[in-house]
This record gives C-alpha cells, structure tokens and sequence, in this order.
C-alpha cells in the first residue's frame, strides 16, 4: 500500500483469510475421524494466542467458515481453513490434535486468500524488481499493471454510490444524507462501507450511521459519516454553502 492508500490497511488486514495447512498427527488417526473432528470445529470458536505470539494472550472469539481435509497421508493431513482475520492456524492445529485424542502440530502454512486477493493475483518480489527497473528505463506500463486502485477494496465492502453533487461535501468532511444517494448495498449501523461516484471512483471509506432498511436513495437522513477520505476536494463542483458566521 503507497500514498493515500496506506489508510485502507485496518480494512483489507480484517477481512476474511483462506490458509492451506500442513498438520503433523502424533500417532495415528483415520481419515473418518479426522473429517469428523474437523466439522466441529466450524462456527464460533475460542483461542488464546500462542506463547510465542507478539500479542497478548488474551482469550478471543474467531469464526470458522470452512474446515476441509483435502489430504491425508500417514500421519500428515493437508487441511483448507477460511477463517476469521486474526485466527491463528497453529492453535487450531494443536485443537485439533487434542480432539482426536493423539495430539498435532502445524508443520507448514500458506495464506492463498485474504479479503478479495488471491495468490492468484499476488507477483513475486522479483517480478515487482523487474518491472521497477523497467519503470526507470523508460517503460512503466508492468509496473503500473501491478498497481491496483483504491477503489479495488470497493469490492469487500458494501457500496454506496452518491451524486456528483454530493461528492465535494464528503471531501470535506460532511456526512452523507440520503437525497445524495443514488443506490446502495446491504449495511448494518456501523458497518464500514465504501462510498463511490457514478464513475465508479472512490471517495471516501465510511462508517454507517443507520441500517441500509432504514434509510432510502433520495430521502431526508443521514447515511454515513466518513472515515478516511481518499479523493481531494475540488474534484467535484462544489454545491453547498458555507455556513455563515454571526457575531
């Protein structure tokens, strides 16, 4: 993350993660009952970070979404985990261990997914040097490839797309109301969401104010205030008023 967009990473580090595990079994455990244990599992899970953590122990609440054994061999298991962000994959493997009655470790670990990314879609430090040495020679179009817009996050959030005459406002500071609204997603109170110009740019992350049933495109009423603003003010044509002093 460069420049203004260094602000979205308490967003993109809280979505969900995909991780593939390698577990080590410290005795024997059949397939069955590795694939049962591993289905109860999902849900609302507790941990405590491990000893070795840079953060305190504290007991937390993590979200199992999927737990899926996609190999097992000897005493190794390969298993697909998504999960809450902030989930830690060695205690879940230790868990594990202990419900099957034989006791496990996490041998090895590789994230493929978080938020909207993939490994897919990830380039390797030596393709990000190649294509910057490229950038200084002359030719900046692989390097540019590399580089997503801001308004890539728009696609982890619930959005809401506002009128051109709406944008300036929220550039400086104001809060959305919803005659400024031209469509909008699905959104709790407090929900982080992610407010858009036709054009598809991105103005501003937001928090909610009200439930998304609560509030209509075109209506009276406060929607969202903003949180970190990433388009600069003037962009738009400007069609409010400053307030007047009285004194």
């Amino acid at each position: 993350m460069i420049g203004n967009a260094v602000r979205l990473a308490p967003i993109l580090l809280s979505e969900e993660k995909e991780y593939i595990a390698v577990i080590r079994l410290h005795g024997d455990a059949r397939e069955e009952a590795l694939k049962k244990v591993a289905g109860e599992f999902c849900g609302r899970i507790y941990q405590r970070p491990p000893r070795r953590s840079a953060v305190a122990r504290n007991l937390r609440i993590r979200t199992i979404r999927a737990l899926e054994v996609l190999e097992v061999r000897e005493r190794q298991a390969v298993l697909r985990i998504t999960c809450d962000a902030g989930t830690y994959i060695r205690s879940l493997c230790h868990h594990l261990g202990l419900a099957l009655g034989c006791g496990a470790h996490m041998q090895e670990l590789r994230r493929v997914r978080s938020g909207i990314f993939s490994e897919d879609s990830a380039h390797t430090l030596g393709e990000l040097k190649d294509a910057s040495v490229l950038a200084r020679e002359g030719d900046p179009g692989h390097l540019a490839g590399m580089i997503l817009p801001p308004e890539t996050v728009a696609g982890g959030l619930p959005t809401l797309v506002i009128r051109d005459s709406a944008v300036d406002a929220l550039c400086h500071g104001a809060a959305l109301a919803g005659v400024g609204v031209v469509r909008q997603d699905t959104f709790s109170r407090g929900d982080m969401v992610a407010v858009l110009t036709v054009k598809g740019e991105l103005v501003c992350i937001g928090e909610a104010i009200a439930h998304s049933s609560q509030v209509s495109p075109g209506r009276t009423g406060l929607v969202a205030a903003p949180r970190s603003v990433f388009m600069p003010p003037g962009r738009y044509p400007r069609s409010w008023k400053k307030r007047q002093k009285t004194g």
